[in-house]
């Protein structure tokens, strides 16, 4: 076996011109005054099928989805977003906004989307004096949120671990990564959002929410912390403080991240994994995770990822423990998670391969998650997702080990189960603080699999689709709120939680993501999106 692999190795006409020429004039829409002081920008493109740049726009990172909207309209400020809504209200145009493109689903993509709002101009990062809080724009990515809140404030916010990911629907739907354990999610860091609604008039208006307690607009900030995107209108600008920070020192009001990334990868060879062993080390794993994820705990400090992928795509488990090396005690953080977690099994010596690498923080954060260059590039992918704050059962366990080593089953670049960190600072704000209601759970499953050519669309969703509901069949195959499960996170979303023969749980999909904040975001639905503008197949629905 090759002792050079990375986290990313693993996982790793003229009709339509017209319908464009029609909206191109930013006269035909209504102007409303926004609150944003932002510096001069370049005017917004309207983009026809008939434009060489459409069909670039119109792909998202998941290769099974492609748009066909009358036209994409790219902005760059929050007064051409009330230009471009506008004019797709008037015109009684559906409408869909991209901020990063990487949905896992097709809700951009919507054949009865007629108008793509395209964010990515809208990228500024930067700080508000006026407001006392960074001020983070929907198309900026993740890569350039933590390299400008880092070097020139020496502060980030707690998101996830992709880097191309933009920030628009990733903050809205609860945003999380490798710092969740020590820094809490990103909602618990954001102090407001300015959003393009549209009234029941159909005018055209843009609101700043924050979480003040006077603030006439508090639930609609509410609802943006974690109530997932595409649901209210269209946010334009994200301002973040975390909850508990005072002064006006930029550098004092979000967490400052590590120094250092000291990131340990234990390498299990399928060979050296009979099915005891791997369910021991999966239960060992699992077991920690409950024992070691109060908000207190001294383990927040330490974060352990678990890929389990499929037989036929590697022929190893990838468990990653990652501290900050420059923090007295993480070395004894890593001996004891081993000694719990790995030394019990008894394996053979050489096993795990272990390989580690030291690196400064934000060097690590562009190493890790889910490339979308190369091979990746139009690769066609589902996912499903899970929340755990209890051991899988036995027999959860055998077949869990059953989907990922019977062959010839399936053969994919990428088909796994991943295991991510979660509890610790997730769980110290109360379940109704943010619109994230999971607040106990201790780990985040993604069941996914990623293949190439629409014609193994058939088997690979198959497969998926079998696995996860084998996994959750004793809670009608989906992960229901209860001792062991805690429902689904809106940004692995899943359209299959909607299909009564695929969830036959008798519990909605509104109440595996949302639980009992459901009803809450229906009526903040209600006052600002009383006309439905803002819609796809799992959006909040009107009261």
């Amino acid at each position: 076996m090759s002792t050079k692999l990375s986290r990313r190795t693993v996982i790793a006409g003229a009709a339509a011109t017209a319908a464009g020429a029609a909206i191109a004039d930013p006269a035909a829409a209504e102007t409303i005054t926004s609150p944003s002081c932002l510096a001069p920008a370049p005017p917004s493109v309207i983009v026809p099928p008939s434009d060489a740049r459409y069909g670039d726009l119109v792909r998202n990172w998941n290769g099974r989805f492609t748009g066909s909207p009358d036209y994409v309209q790219v902005v760059n400020t929050t007064a051409q977003v009330e230009q471009a809504v506008q004019a797709a209200v008037r015109a009684g145009r559906q409408i869909a906004v991209r901020s990063g493109g990487h949905c896992v689903e097709g809700f951009v993509t919507d054949p009865a989307v007629k108008a793509q709002i395209d964010l990515s101009g809208l990228n500024d990062i930067s700080f508000d004096p006026r407001f006392n809080a960074f001020s983070i724009q929907p198309g900026a990515t993740l890569r350039d949120v933590f390299k400008r809140l880092y070097t020139e404030w020496g502060v980030t916010v707690p998101g996830g671990s992709c880097p191309s990911v933009g920030v628009g629907g990733h903050f809205a739907g609860g945003g999380f990564g490798a710092l969740a354990r020590r820094n809490g999610i990103v909602p618990d860091h954001m102090y407001g959002v300015e959003v393009v609604t549209v009234t029941a008039s159909g005018r055209v208006k843009t609101v700043l929410a924050t979480r003040e307690r006077n603030d006439p607009n508090r639930e609609l900030f509410w609802a943006h912390t974690g109530g997932g995107g595409g649901n209210f209108g269209v946010v334009t600008r994200y301002l973040m403080r975390s909850w508990n920070a005072t002064g006006t020192d930029p550098t004092r009001l979000l967490p400052a991240p590590p120094k250092a990334s000291r990131t340990i990868n234990y390498i299990f060879p399928w060979p050296a994994l009979p099915e005891p062993a791997f369910i021991q080390l999966l239960t060992n794993y699992m077991a920690w995770y409950l024992r070691n994820s109060a908000p207190d705990s001294p383990f927040t400090a330490l974060s352990a990822s678990l890929i389990a992928p499929h037989v036929n795509t590697y022929p190893f488990l990838l468990m990653t423990v990652v501290v900050d090396p420059t923090e007295a005690g993480s070395a004894d953080l890593v001996a004891a998670f081993k000694s719990a977690v790995i030394d019990p099994l008894g394996l053979p010596a050489g096993v795990p391969v272990v390989q580690e690498a030291t690196m400064p923080w934000l060097m690590a954060t562009n190493k890790a998650g889910f490339a979308d260059t190369g091979d990746v590039v139009g690769r066609r992918n589902k996912a499903k997702g899970a929340y755990l704050k209890g051991l899988y059962s036995p027999e959860q366990l055998s077949t869990t080990y059953r989907y990922l080593t019977a062959t010839p089953s399936i053969k994919a670049p990428l088909a796994a189960v991943m295991f991510n960190p979660y509890g610790g600072k997730a769980n110290a704000l109360p379940s109704d603080a943010t619109a994230v209601p999971q607040r106990d759970s201790v780990l985040k499953v993604m069941h996914t699999v990623h293949w190439d050519g629409a014609a193994l669309d058939a088997q690979m969703l198959g497969w998926l689709r079998d696995f996860y509901r084998d996994v959750y069949s004793a809670t009608g195959g989906v992960p229901v709120p209860n001792a062991v499960t805690d429902g689904s996170f809106i940004n692995y979303a899943d359209v299959d939680l909607a299909d009564p023969a695929l969830n036959t749980s008798g519990v909605p999909w509104s109440t595996l993501y949302y639980k009992d904040a459901y009803p809450r975001l229906q009526r903040v639905k209600a006052q600002w999106d009383p006309t439905n503008a803002f819609r796809h197949a799992l959006s909040i629905r009107l009261p």
